[in-house]
């Protein structure tokens, strides 16, 4: 594995060197920014840990570990790093992955990436000997932001992990998913805190289809995807509105290639705030995946930085409007490096605003 950057040895999220963490956080309390109200006043969490670099999808693949190094720096260069909250991430039980995955879907993402099968189900989702562990961190990292979030710790928080998770369904691999982190977050939201009503906001440029599918026929959990269309995975029609208990609980905005920051912020402003108005959440999700950026490598769309800003705004006003602030900011795709730390970092900005 290629070396670390400097930021990556030295912030303290790492569980193994749980000590050193406090340590650091203790200083780091004592300490007024020049710039700012006290460091200990840090309300946006921060989820990251070098075990997301352990997924190695090969070289060439846009899905690799430079992405997360791209953010970490580019918010240590800002100043922005020591401002958030670490959050650590540590490995998710099986019993929440089983929330919506098969058990034996579980088991099969273990012994592929451990025999160092090259893929689990499809191509598309290349593994590695420790993808499997960088994939349960990925989930145990969201989760314990959940609990920071739900417990008042922070008032929200953003989770660099990876692999993504939106297009893994319940019992295959798919689009460089393993697990759905967001969906096993919704479910432990509802489990362990007793937060009922969740409201998943998913922009990143595909369609979420795993996510929507485990919660298309229930009412508890409302999907809101808006992305491009037509492209994979061919899912998402603006039609797809759910089934029995779930009828009306997803929302679709499918736009067409080229779309830019003024059509995203009036698709969530027209669609998204009134279907939260009604289904009143008492946590918010979004799936940030930041590939609608212009200058992406997969998608098509014009979304700028200071758009995902925008979008960043709306979803924290419905999040401040009806759950007290709960939200957790879950990092999909986005392929191009520059804009990828630039979209997160307007996209943190607003949620440590």
């Amino acid at each position: 594995m290629a070396r670390e950057p400097s930021t990556l040895r030295r912030w303290p999220v790492d569980v193994r060197g749980a000590a050193v963490c406090l340590g650091v956080l203790a200083a780091a309390a004592a300490v007024t920014r020049a710039d700012g109200p006290p460091a200990d006043d840090r309300t946006t969490g921060f989820v990251y840990g070098p075990i997301y670099l352990e997924h190695q999808t090969g070289a060439g693949h846009p899905e690799r570990p430079e992405r997360l190094r791209a953010i970490v720096d580019r918010l240590e260069a800002r100043g922005l790093l020591g401002r958030l909250r670490p959050i650590a991430p540590r490995p998710a039980e099986e019993r929440w992955l089983t929330t919506v995955h098969a058990s034996e879907y579980v088991r099969r993402v273990r012994d592929r990436c451990r025999a160092g099968a090259g893929h689990v189900d499809t191509t598309d989702a290349p593994v590695s000997p420790k993808s499997y562990d960088a994939a349960v961190a990925a989930v145990g990292g969201v989760l314990a932001a959940v609990d920071a979030v739900a417990e008042g710790t922070v008032r929200n928080a953003f989770c660099a992990v990876r692999p993504p998770g939106h297009h893994a369904r319940r019992n295959r691999a798919m689009g460089f998913c393993l697990f759905n982190n967001v969906a096993i977050a919704a479910r432990y939201a509802q489990k362990k805190h007793g937060l009922a009503k969740v409201l998943i906001v998913d922009w990143d440029v595909h369609h979420g289809n795993g996510t929507q599918e485990m919660f298309y026929a229930g009412p508890t959990v409302f999907y809101f995807g808006i992305h491009q269309s037509p492209f994979y995975p061919g899912t998402g029609r603006a039609d797809e509105r759910g089934e029995g208990e779930g009828r009306g609980t997803t929302l679709n905005v499918p736009l067409a290639a080229g779309a830019g920051d003024r059509a995203y912020r009036q698709a969530l402003e027209r669609h998204l705030v009134p279907a939260a108005e009604a289904f009143r959440p008492d946590v918010v999700l979004i799936s940030a995946g930041f590939d609608a950026h212009e200058n992406d490598l997969l998608g098509r769309m014009k979304v700028t930085a200071g758009g995902f800003a925008d979008l960043t705004r709306i979803v924290k006003a419905i999040a401040a409007r009806h759950c007290g602030g709960r939200l957790i900011s879950v990092l999909e795709g986005g392929y191009h490096l520059e804009g990828l730390a630039d979209s997160a970092e307007a996209h943190l900005r607003v949620l440590m605003e």
